[in-house]
């Protein structure tokens, strides 16, 4: 074989559609892991959906309490032709309330999976590679903010962060700061971990013999060889902060409704409806947070299992026994 010159299969590369995570495993999904998947994107999806055209689907403003004509909603209306949903004890559109809810939602999702990622990466990658006093110091520290309850540490981040401001975005950061706190340790144990195992591997040794900058090597080969956990993690984790932000808004310490709509506030003030046999102000925003945390765990869960090599070869063997019956 001519000298630089690779094998063909070494340098065949797999198709666009086996290497993204999601689309990949959907591909090599079947039975009933393929439902679950299949139902976890399309209650994602369409939460997605909401949240982005929220402006157009929504009837109303979230803090809007007259029609366009001037028209007062009135509180706690029943549904009616008008308000479809009702409305609070605020003189809010429950419909409108709802949908604009979603749109807080994403925001706080994808500022503090975005924090969580840059920031746990980072110090796991530092961590795991450079090992002494430093990772010492680190895994203490994680270890230590693991331990506290993760709503009680959001609760504490968002009074220390917020100072009572209502912003739309000084809550919205407050919130996903908060939860950030409580995500970084996980992607930092995880980071950190396949680091470790990472960079006593050949191609690692030999990287480092010849004289490969360190900084080329946590990117070339030790970063991108220990972040393939990360993506289930993430699904796992979007679905712990709707709950962490509805936790927050359900204690008060969540977004002020004038600043934006929450579904975590709007439960908070209609716990006392419920007793007045008043539905429909605590129904939507409950039904929304249960079907987007089902729909996204549902993704996590399978995208968990389906990242098992354990998993899959059960379900080869199980299609090979099919197949000869």
């Amino acid at each position: 074989m001519p000298t630089g010159v690779l094998p063909a299969s070494s340098t065949a590369r797999r198709p666009l559609a086996d290497r993204i995570p999601v689309v990949s495993h959907l591909r090599h999904s079947v039975g009933w892991q393929r439902g679950m998947l299949v139902a976890g994107l399309v209650l994602t999806g369409l939460f997605v959906i909401v949240a982005a055209l929220a402006p157009w689907i929504a009837p109303y403003g979230y803090a809007q309490r007259t029609t366009d004509a001037g028209v007062d909603f009135g509180t706690l209306q029943p549904p009616n032709a008008r308000n479809l949903l009702g409305t609070t004890v605020s003189g809010f559109d429950v419909l409108s309330r709802t949908i604009w809810g979603a749109q807080t939602a994403l925001l706080v999702i994808l500022c503090a999976i975005v924090f969580s990622i840059f920031i746990g990466i980072f110090i796991g990658l530092v961590s795991g590679y450079f090992g002494g006093w430093v990772d010492r110091i680190l895994v203490v520290i994680a270890d230590a903010i693991y331990a506290f309850p993760s709503l009680l540490l959001a609760i504490v981040m968002a009074i220390v962060i917020s100072r009572g401001q209502s912003t739309l975005w000084g809550g919205i950061l407050a919130a996903a700061i908060s939860i950030t706190v409580v995500f970084v340790p996980q992607y930092f144990r995880i980071v950190r971990s396949e680091v470790v195992r990472v960079k006593a591997e050949p191609f690692v040794e030999s990287a480092r013999v010849i004289g490969v900058p360190t900084f080329r090597i946590l990117l070339r080969h030790v970063l991108r060889n220990s972040t393939r956990s990360v993506p289930v993690v993430v699904t796992l984790n979007a679905s712990e902060a709707v709950l962490t932000l509805a936790g927050l808004g359900f204690l008060g310490f969540g977004i002020e409704a004038t600043a934006a709509s929450e579904w975590g506030y709007d439960l908070s003030r209609s716990v006392s409806d419920v007793t007045s046999h008043i539905w429909w102000t605590a129904v939507p925003p409950g039904v929304a947070i249960v079907l987007v945390v089902l729909g996204i765990t549902l993704v996590g869960e399978s995208l968990n299992d389906l990242s098992d090599p354990r998993l899959r070869r059960r379900r080869r063997a199980a299609a090979v026994t099919g197949g000869e019956e």
